[in-house]
């Protein structure tokens, strides 16, 4: 990362954090779940140049047991300068300060991106366990969680 990058220690405002998930190709989210969500973060770290936001990454989790490395995201016109290094770094070497012994750290790799976290000690489960996932697609109205 070059002299002309800063990196800072914060969870990005929301405008950011929605505008640099479109903009480097993330899925985008509402600005509701933003709202919701952002607060919760345990540590995050955005990149800036020239005062804009071109980078950025979050760690969510309970605090203690179980940890996720999420919102990996840098701007195409800024990649390949080291930054998404940067944010990983920083957000692993948080974790490995702050987290209990045997915190389980994970994250969901897309494409190539596998090979960045390796770097940091990230290894591919499979086959003895595969992530899974679903995105909600629709409130249902009446319907109670079980517990």
């Amino acid at each position: 990362m070059t002299n002309d990058y800063t990196l800072h220690v914060g969870t990005p405002a929301k405008e950011d954090y929605l505008g640099l998930r479109i903009r480097a190709g993330l899925t985008p989210k509402t600005a509701e779940g933003a709202a919701a969500g952002l607060p919760n973060t345990v540590f995050a770290v955005v990149i800036r140049k020239d005062g804009e936001a071109v980078g950025m990454g979050r760690v969510v989790g309970d605090g203690g047991l179980f940890f996720q490395v999420v919102d990996i995201a840098v701007l195409p016109e800024h990649q390949g300068r080291g930054l998404g290094k940067a944010i990983v770094g920083a957000l692993v070497d948080h974790l490995r300060a702050t987290a209990p012994e045997g915190a389980h750290v994970s994250l969901m790799a897309d494409g190539e991106a596998h090979r960045l976290y390796a770097q940091f000690g990230f290894a591919l489960t499979a086959p003895r366990s595969v992530g899974m996932a679903f995105v909600v697609q629709e409130r249902r109205a009446g319907v109670v969680p079980k517990q």
